[in-house]
């Protein structure tokens, strides 16, 4: 329904950022809102998704049109919901997820929250050979300006559907690393739960 909102960006939280356009301020689900964080009260432009539910009608963002584009593929596998795929692009690893679908490593594609075995298999079947026409590193690598960038990178994998386990598994980890921006830190903690 829509291409693109485009005005300022007014506010970044851990799922989500505010654009307000002409005095209508819309809330854009988005994989890594921090990503955006260097365009903060600054005129942005974010591709959209609309996706209505009997309860709701949500507004889903990115940074490029690949990467809604990608959102879009994953969310009409059966099995995964506009959430997972938030989860799932939120690695920002689209070339792994790409690769992993294309040779069949499904152990891979589990560690995604929401992801179990019956879905990443779903996932290969409908997917792959499909995905070499998408760009990799769509996504804008924007740092954060935030002291508290590990807090930042937790309140997200929380919002993004990761467990308190496996939060927990890793914070001990985030903690002893020193992150220049959320994003680095956010990028190390999908590594780890997803590699490690």
């Amino acid at each position: 329904m829509y291409e693109f909102i485009q005005g300022q960006l007014i506010q970044i939280q851990p799922t989500y950022i505010v654009i307000l356009t002409t005095n209508l301020a819309y809330r854009i689900y988005c994989p890594n809102p921090f990503v955006w964080q260097d365009d903060l009260n600054q005129q942005v432009r974010c591709y959209t998704e609309l996706i209505v539910r009997e309860d709701a009608q949500l507004l889903y963002g990115f940074y490029s049109q690949e990467e809604r584009d990608l959102f879009n593929t994953l969310n009409r596998v059966s099995g995964i919901g506009p959430k997972s795929a938030l989860s799932i692009l939120a690695v920002g690893d689209h070339e792994g997820l790409m690769q992993a679908i294309d040779q069949g490593d499904s152990t891979y594609l589990t560690k995604f929250p929401g992801v179990g075995k019956k879905t990443a298999q779903q996932m290969i079947l409908d997917l792959s050979g499909k995905l070499s026409d998408f760009k990799v590193n769509s996504v804008k690598p924007a740092p954060s300006t935030s002291t508290a960038v590990v807090d930042e990178a937790i309140q997200a994998l929380v919002g993004l559907g990761y467990s308190q386990r496996e939060i927990k598994r890793i914070e001990k980890d985030l903690n002893q690393q020193h992150f220049a921006t959320t994003q680095a830190a956010l990028s190390y903690a999908f590594s780890q739960l997803v590699h490690g």
